[in-house]
């Protein structure tokens, strides 16, 4: 078993005090340049890291924002969290990020890590119930930001989209194209972000008589889902097709382009997709997918910066509520 290196080794080399050690790391003014030197050496040769946690003991800070995301497979949540980082970086902070991958429980552990590794912050896209341990960490004082989220309760601050807005845009786009048949394929409805791009469609084919609406849900909302979401409706006859489809991702969509297209589908003039959030490979999908953008590094770097400045100590108002709003970037799988 490999021994691990720690400051007494480095004392025996560097022939001082374990003392002389810590002031030389931590407190160099407190000894001569020449034994700052031999620790240093010592330090280098043994591959000697000081422990976080005795450096937080120190200065009484972490340095450390935790941060959980959905899925992070999902290109949305990559970029939102490079845009918190972003941020973090410029404050000269550092974010541990918890990945949820579609799991409640694991988002749980998450939060409890993040509280015994006591960040100073924390920024939270909740994919379940979360709020007692969001709760939790407030009492303890550590201030929490939701991310593409909206705190119901109205505690907390929060950056998200107008997922309402969002789904309407889709679904008009489709309507406006001549589409009569739409279906909705997503996550579980308990999903908020699911659930409010369902209601903005379903606005928008209220608004039309004539106009369906066909609900299709999925476990996980992966490539491969899609895929086999393609071969299920390629399977239909073609009258009871959808002729309009909207994705809650972009990963489901590209998935259900492929799928549609392999069992022989044409897409536009036979079934159309819209994907949601715009990430980098929709533009060059085997049809360039239509999109409901949001800007994700942008809303994750407002979320950390908001959470920054509650750390700081600025006068922020508990209910700081920034809302983006989607746009409809239109490309050859509905055109």
């Amino acid at each position: 078993m490999l021994k691990r290196v720690g400051i007494r080794d480095v004392a025996e080399l560097a022939g001082v005090s374990i003392s002389t050690v810590s002031n030389a790391l931590n407190r160099p003014g407190r000894v001569s340049d020449e034994l700052v030197e031999r620790v240093r050496k010592a330090s280098e040769q043994l591959g000697y890291v000081p422990l976080q946690a005795a450096q937080q003991l120190r200065v009484g800070r972490s340095g450390l924002l935790g941060m959980t995301v959905i899925n992070i497979a999902n290109p949305f949540f990559a970029d939102m969290v490079a845009g918190a980082e972003d941020a973090a970086a410029a404050a000269g902070l550092r974010i541990l990020v918890g990945n949820a991958s579609d799991d409640t429980a694991k988002e749980l552990d998450h939060l409890e890590l993040f509280e015994r590794v006591q960040v100073e912050g924390a920024l939270v896209s909740p994919f379940g119930p979360v709020a007692a341990w969001q709760q939790r960490l407030r009492r303890r004082g550590v201030p929490v930001v939701l991310v593409d989220a909206i705190d119901d309760a109205g505690t907390m601050p929060s950056v998200s989209l107008d997922d309402v807005a969002g789904g309407r845009l889709a679904a008009e786009h489709l309507i406006a194209t001549g589409r009569r048949r739409l279906a909705f394929v997503g996550a579980r409805e308990e999903v908020r972000q699911v659930r409010e791009r369902l209601a903005g469609a379903r606005l928008a084919v209220a608004a039309h008589p004539g106009v369906t609406l066909e609900p299709i849900w999925a476990t996980t909302t992966t490539t491969q889902r899609g895929l086999a979401f393609g071969d299920e409706i390629a399977a239909r006859r073609p009258e009871d097709r959808p002729d309009g489809i909207i994705s809650s991702n972009d990963h489901l969509a590209i998935g259900l382009l492929h799928g549609l297209i392999a069992r022989g589908v044409r897409v536009p003039e036979e079934v159309a997709v819209v994907g949601y959030d715009d990430i980098e490979f929709a533009a060059i999908a085997e049809v360039p997918l239509t999109s409901v953008r949001q800007p994700a590094r942008e809303m994750g770097r407002a979320a950390a910066e908001i959470l920054i400045a509650r750390i700081n100590g600025a006068e922020t108002p508990d209910l700081t509520n920034v809302v983006y709003q989607p746009e409809l970037v239109i490309r050859a799988s509905t055109a």
